[in-house]
């Protein structure tokens, strides 16, 4: 072969990065192979070569890239070689960085390049522990990814998190009852004492107060405190307090949506949805809601029911220095609550002190941001006055009743159930004059000071009840009642909403309204009978049918007994009012029919349940209505014969939605208007001349009838003047049996009569509550019906002649009551002047109150007899029928249904 054809030798040291990998992994201080002779490629021939050393693989890692950096670089020929070193410096050019090219062999880049990490860490450069130090650049790396990927998971969380319902203890809130001009009555029911107000019902300088002092940048903020939040979780991963660093937005989440729970996952919670109530709710809207979910101590959330418990005022009347107390509250009330807290730390004075301080300071950091002037703070040097504690709970004096009494109309008018209404929410507007309910209280609490003394009397006086109700006149209204001597009292049952106490001869306006209204038996159909005709009013008269016949009693014929055995022969029916005699009435009651005397006295509102059985003793008013419904059946001659139904309540919002069913009953004719105005013009007569003359002490024309039950068990006055109707009943109870007691001797008087107590009662209740009003006068009734006969008597009838009178010991005469049996000869008992306690046998209205006369058929029984089969009308003399249905007191039955009840068979 011949020589130039041959390919020359490699050389051993030549350039590339082969090499230059090779020479890198000698080991330290190893000497080369000795070089190929390079004479034919134009490289100088030498001898053995020796490598520099090399202190370490750094250095010999630095060497290797100095000569792979060295070989890789394209060199051409050198002048002066070879001719045939122009092939090889061609070769060189493309593999090779050698001298003619014989160092560009193989695929000429030098060897493999080192593969790159994504991420160079630990560091590859670095040796020992620098490897492990990351650089700058990885440090900010870092942290912008960390940042990077903190933004886009709060992003993803708030697209994520969306606002939660509120809970609903958070919205849950009590029913709260107001006075006729719109003022808070009580706030009660509900399992929450909160009632939510508008932003627009809270004073500004509350709400001032309240930023200064819990978020002061509430305004310019995103409803975040990362500072806050930062502390916080540093509080919980240390195991500290877990309060602190929460906005009032923050607090309006926690309070609304999340619950009082601290823990990590509702820190985080609470900070999503914070965010986004802040970007998408209005500022005013979330501090209402903050302070419509606070707690404030004394039971009351919100800063309606706080205003209310700690100033008994509504949110929007308070004052700044008011406010910065409320504001000093949201510190936390076990601690800042002057009335004291739980534990050793809460006592009262430390509270107190602790209060006065915050609440300094929150006035003065309102005028430090900007919130007050210096000017304005100056004026609150002195600490406000808090209501007492005792007064800002629980439903004292007389509001429990008017509450009840409001909630029963409510139940009854609509179809809310009672556990929808004791959940709470609604807002009841009511009609009670919260003036007429102080003033009835105030009559009722004088008169109890001055005649009652239980210590001295404790056999007397001990359990005696009141109760009492005023109606206006042309509408309806209940604007006041006393229902007893309070909740708080521990009296529950609403004396003026109860059954079981008869009315006694308050019920005989009903008797003649029904006679004038439908005559008798006597008169021409459809004629009545004028309230001048007479009838007998004598003692023990026999009672008639209506067919003449005398009406069977226990022991022979029935015979009514009047409280005084006065003879009074034949007299006017207004007479026989004006003195109550019972005889007239009962003789009266049969003539007219007694389904027609219980039909008026429904026409007028008397509920049908409450009345008794239509026995004789029916028109002597064993019938047991309430207090509310007597005021307001009256109410019906005052308004010259319009009746209109009690009511209590005049709207019902629930959720800010108006409930239906509570527009005021339009009116109904009960009776014509010359037969009311003519029942008022009787019922003057009693006022001015007969049993309630202590009523002329009002002062002004006023007309009503006064009521007595056998053994004054119980006593009514019912009384109006064109304005107001009122009534008024005074009762003893016995609090084991529930049964009526016996008034003898209470007060230190043999007998009570509703001349007495009562009117009393009535007549400095009506003073007070007419205060202002014009002393207009009643219309005079037209001339009605006809007189029975020229002598005014439904038949002529002689007058009583012995044998009329009882024997000594006459059987009608009952055995339990021994002190009111007649004379012998009654004519000859001496006449009675009204009001004489010591006349006769007790009766203090000139005989004419019927304490005795229901012994003849009256509550506690007395003579019997059987029911007259021929005339249903005519009644029945069964005196046994009579009861008291329960007593009403505190210790009664209560009978808020059944007899008497006002509302859905109460009343």
């Amino acid at each position: 072969m011949s020589e130039h054809r041959r390919k020359p030798p490699q050389p051993q040291g030549g350039g590339g990065r082969a090499a230059a990998r090779r020479a890198a992994q000698q080991p330290s201080g190893r000497r080369a192979a000795p070089p190929r002779d390079t004479t034919s490629t134009g490289s100088p021939s030498g001898s053995y070569e020796e490598e520099p050393s090399y202190s370490g693989r750094a250095d010999a890692r630095r060497a290797a890239q100095r000569g792979s950096a060295g070989g890789a670089r394209r060199r051409g020929p050198e002048p002066g070689g070879p001719t045939g070193s122009g092939s090889g410096g061609h070769g060189g050019g493309r593999r090779g960085s050698g001298a003619g090219g014989a160092e560009g062999s193989g695929r000429g880049r030098g060897g493999a390049r080192p593969k790159k990490r994504l991420i160079d860490y630990p560091r590859a450069e670095k040796y020992g522990w620098r490897r492990f130090v990351p650089s700058w650049k990885q440090v900010t790396g870092v942290c912008l990814g960390f940042f990077g990927i903190l933004l886009i998971g709060a992003g993803a969380a708030f697209a994520w998190v969306d606002t939660p319902n509120p809970q609903k203890m958070a919205q849950a809130e009590n029913n709260v009852f107001y006075w006729d001009d719109g003022k808070q009555l009580a706030a009660t029911g509900g399992q929450r004492n909160r009632q939510n107000v508008d932003i627009g019902r809270i004073p500004k300088s509350t709400q001032d107060a309240v930023i200064a002092a819990e978020n002061a940048s509430f305004d310019t903020d995103k409803g975040v405190d990362p500072v806050g939040i930062a502390r916080a979780v540093v509080n919980m991963a240390k195991g500290g307090d877990t309060q602190g660093g929460s906005t009032i937005t923050q607090q309006y989440v926690k309070n609304t949506f999340l619950g009082q729970e601290q823990t990590m996952k509702r820190k985080f919670t609470e900070l999503f949805i914070s965010i986004k109530v802040g970007a998408k709710q209005d500022k005013k809207k979330i501090l209402a809601g903050y302070l419509n979910t606070a707690y404030f101590g004394r039971d009351a959330y919100g800063i309606q029911a706080a205003a209310q418990a700690y100033f008994g005022k509504d949110s929007d009347k308070l004052e700044a220095d008011e406010g910065a107390f409320l504001a000093s509250l949201l510190k936390g009330p076990n601690l800042f609550n002057p009335d004291g807290g739980i534990g050793d730390n809460a006592t009262p004075e430390l509270n107190t002190k602790r209060a006065q301080e915050r609440w300094g300071w929150i006035l003065d950091r309102e005028v430090e941001v900007g919130r007050m002037t210096p000017q304005d703070r100056a004026q609150y040097t002195k600490f406000p006055k808090l209501r007492d504690s005792q007064a800002a709970t629980g439903l004292s004096g007389q509001k429990g009743y008017l509450v009840e009494t409001a909630k029963k109309y409510v139940l009854k008018q609509t179809d809310i159930k009672p556990e929808a209404l004791e959940r709470g929410g609604y807002r009841i507007y009511t009609t009670f004059n919260k003036k007429k309910v102080e003033a009835m209280e105030r009559a009722v609490s004088k008169t109890r000071r001055e005649f009652l003394n239980p210590e001295k009397r404790p056999d007397t006086d001990k359990f005696v009840q009141f109760g009492s109700s005023s109606v206006d006149v042309k509408t309806g209204k209940i604007v006041a009642l006393y229902g007893g001597e309070g909740w708080d009292k521990k009296h529950f049952t609403n004396n003026a909403d109860t059954s079981g106490i008869p009315v006694g001869s308050t019920w005989k306006p009903y008797v003649l309204a029904a006679a004038m209204t439908h005559g008798t038996q006597n008169t021409e159909d459809g004629v009545g009978l004028s309230p001048m005709s007479k009838y007998n009013g004598n003692d023990l008269i026999v009672i008639k049918n209506r067919n003449g016949d005398p009406m069977p009693g226990k022991n022979g014929p029935f015979r009514q007994k009047n409280e005084s055995t006065k003879a009074y022969g034949f007299v006017t029916l207004k007479e026989a009012m004006q003195d109550s005699i019972n005889s007239p009435f009962v003789q009266l009651g049969i003539d007219v029919g007694l389904s027609k005397v219980s039909d008026m006295a429904q026409r007028t509102g008397i509920l049908k349940e409450s009345m008794d059985t239509l026995n004789a003793s029916f028109s002597l008013g064993t019938s047991t209505p309430s207090a509310i419904r007597m005021a307001d059946s009256y109410a019906t001659f005052a308004a010259s014969g319009e009746h209109h139904e009690p009511y209590s309540v005049t709207k019902v919002l629930y959720e800010r939605k108006q409930k239906e069913g509570f527009d005021a009953p339009e009116g109904q004719d009960a009776m014509e208007k010359d037969v009311a105005d003519n029942v008022t013009n009787v019922l003057e007569n009693v006022v001015k001349n007969g049993t309630a003359k202590k009523a002329l002490e009002l002062g002004r024309p006023a007309a009503g009838k006064t009521g007595t039950t056998d053994k004054n068990k119980s006593a009514w006055f019912v009384g109006y003047t064109p304005q107001l109707s009122t009534s008024v009943t005074l009762f003893r109870t016995d609090p084991e049996s529930r049964k009526l007691l016996s008034m003898n001797g209470t007060g230190g008087v043999p007998s009570i009569h509703g001349g007495d107590i009562p009117t009393e009662v009535w007549t400095n209740y009506m003073r007070e509550a007419l205060k202002g009003q014009p002393k207009t006068g009643f219309p005079e009734g037209g001339p009605i019906g006809e007189k029975a006969d020229a002598n005014g008597a439904p038949t002529p009838t002689p007058p009583p002649t012995p044998s009329d009178t009882p024997s000594e010991t006459p059987s009608e005469t009952p055995s339990e009551t021994p002190s009111e049996t007649p004379s012998e000869t009654p004519s000859e008992t001496p006449s009675c002047e009204p009001l004489d306690l010591e006349c006769g046998d007790g009766g203090a209205n000139g005989g004419g109150e019927d304490a005795g006369g229901t012994d003849n058929g009256g509550t506690d029984g007395g003579p019997t007899g059987t029911p007259d089969p021929g005339d249903p009308d005519g009644g029945t003399t069964d005196g046994n029928t009579g009861t008291t249905n329960g007593s009403g007191s505190s210790g009664s039955s209560g009978g808020n249904g059944g007899n008497g009840g006002l509302f859905g068979g109460g009343g």
